[in-house]
């Protein structure tokens, strides 16, 4: 899976400054291409575009392992390492979580790192790792 190609996302954003602090500092997604309307980010190896827009903010959930996990979300999957580093970046940020950094399916097939909340503009982001990543897709 480590020749996988980078995927293409854009969302909609009402304020690019926020969205570059957020994506650009805080996350640390360095920045790419932009104009007054939009901004590229390189989202952990992946082009990601905020365009100025009206955001979804999509308050439909669905119960995954007892949590609210909001219908549409994205984000990416991480080293195991590094999603703790990020999970430790996050709670220094004070960032309010859907879903707080946690451990689901422990000791079961598909065990995995998984952690929800939202950026500046309402869009939920979902960062998650696997124990082994031999089980992303495994059933």
């Amino acid at each position: 899976m480590s020749n996988l190609p980078p995927f293409h996302l854009a969302v909609p954003v009402d304020d690019l400054d926020a969205a570059r602090t957020f994506y650009g500092e805080l996350l640390g997604c360095p920045e790419g291409r932009s104009s007054e309307k939009w901004i590229d980010f390189n989202f952990f190896g992946h082009q990601f575009v905020v365009h100025l827009g009206k955001p979804f903010n999509d308050a439909d959930k669905n119960g995954v392992d007892g949590d609210p996990v909001p219908s549409f979300h994205y984000g990416v999957i991480l080293d195991w390492g590094d999603w703790h580093q990020l999970a430790d970046t996050l709670k220094s940020a004070n960032i309010d979580f859907i879903v707080a950094p946690k451990i689901r399916f422990q000791g079961k097939v598909g065990e995995q790192a998984t952690m929800f909340f939202l950026d500046p503009a309402g869009n939920a982001l979902e960062m998650k790792s696997f124990k082994d990543m031999n089980q992303i897709f495994a059933v």
